[in-house]
């Protein structure tokens, strides 16, 4: 078995080692599998500022309606007499209630949770995250997942997501120690409206704080996607090779187009009204036709063996073989195939084109005459 330079396997490791972006195309590729930068904190913290953005502007309203159902419960459903009928009535007017106080939380946390994933990723569907991976069940993968320097990271996040919102809750509570003292002396419904806004205050904070935190998790985020979908460059070449083809393949489809062009090209020869040439280098064969074009225009072009064949099907076919060499230079150089002639050489080749309409006229002239004879 033949054994392998150290050099050759230093560039292997280096055509390996994944050093260059992602790609337009790779970026596609993981967006559809569901692998992006996103950040879960990003959403916690959007829904629990919405939830209390929400407590602080409903708060009234919610607490008389829990009042409201506590009211009617201790002065009219105690007195009911109890039976299945009854019971199954109290349990669907309960559940309702509840629901219809619940469904608002729910909701703007929904907006919470959709708006949150909206700001990071933006609009994205994927099935491929739902689908069941067994490599997931595997306790290899699952211990490398457990030890590994991301795991470690979560770990540090959350520590200071808990050791921030204490502290931030401890100091809320702090600044109205001496308000919390006095509730003893006041009545139990300023106590309960203290504790209300005291909480909504304390989730606000907390809410705020989690934000700034999401915003460095996200940032962390970005880097580590953008490190895990890292390319080498032979995968950026595989990619290429992918979306252009082999260039082998590619260069024999070009090169039979080519030999297609050529073959159209050659068959509008026997329509030409003149070819013009170099006369060894060059061959540009003309047409004039009102119907088409206002000017004459270019339906064959040639150079060397190419212009050879040109004059070949020209003289087999009858068509007018004029030499000008300053005339077919030009033409060759300044125009393609379908091309008009400019108006910079309308003179020199209205020239040749009444020149070979002259020697047409005077060709069928004798063979009439020949014709009577």
């Amino acid at each position: 078995m033949k054994r392998l330079s150290p050099m050759v396997l230093d560039l292997q490791y280096f055509a390996q080692e994944k050093t260059e972006k992602a790609t337009p195309k790779k970026r596609q590729d993981t967006r559809k599998k569901g692998q992006v930068a996103k950040s879960a904190d990003v959403n916690t913290a959007i829904i629990l500022l919405f939830v209390f953005l929400f407590f602080a502007i409903a708060g009234g309203s919610m607490k008389d309606k829990v009042l409201a159902f506590f009211i009617t419960a201790f002065t009219e459903d105690i007195f009911l007499t109890l039976n299945i009928h009854n019971v199954m009535e109290m349990f669907i007017v309960v559940l309702t209630e509840v629901a219809w106080l619940l469904l608002p939380i729910m909701a703007i946390a929904g907006v919470g949770a959709f708006l949150g994933n909206i700001i990071q990723v933006g609009p994205m569907f994927s099935g491929e995250v739902v689908k069941m991976k067994l490599d997931r069940l595997n306790p290899l993968q699952g211990f490398k997942r457990i030890y590994s320097l991301r795991a470690l990271v979560e770990f540090v996040k959350s520590m200071l997501k808990i050791s921030l919102v204490g502290f931030c809750t401890f100091l809320v509570i702090w600044l109205n120690m001496e308000e919390l003292v006095r509730l003893t002396l006041k009545p139990l419904e300023a106590s309960l409206h203290f504790f209300a806004w005291t909480t909504v205050v304390m989730g606000l904070a907390a809410s705020l704080l989690l934000i700034f935190l999401a915003a460095l998790d996200y940032m962390y985020q970005r880097y580590d996607h953008e490190k895990n979908i890292k390319m080498s460059k032979q995968d950026v070449k595989d990619e290429y090779k992918k979306m252009e083809g082999d260039p082998l393949i590619r260069s024999k489809r070009k090169e039979k187009q080519k030999q297609l062009a050529m073959q159209r090209m050659m068959q509008e020869v026997p329509n030409a009204d003149v070819v013009i040439t170099n006369p060894t280098h060059y061959a540009v064969a003309l047409k004039y036709d009102e119907e088409i074009s206002e000017a004459p225009f270019v339906v064959a072009k040639g150079q060397d063996y190419m212009a050879q064949k040109i004059k070949d099907s020209a003289r087999k076919h009858n068509v007018a073989i004029v030499e000008n060499k300053p005339v077919a230079r030009a033409l060759y150089a300044q125009l393609d195939i379908r091309d008009q002639v400019p108006a910079s050489m309308f003179q020199a080749v209205a020239e040749i084109l009444a020149y070979v309409y002259q020697l047409k006229e005077k060709m069928k002239s004798t063979r009439s005459k020949e014709g009577r004879r």
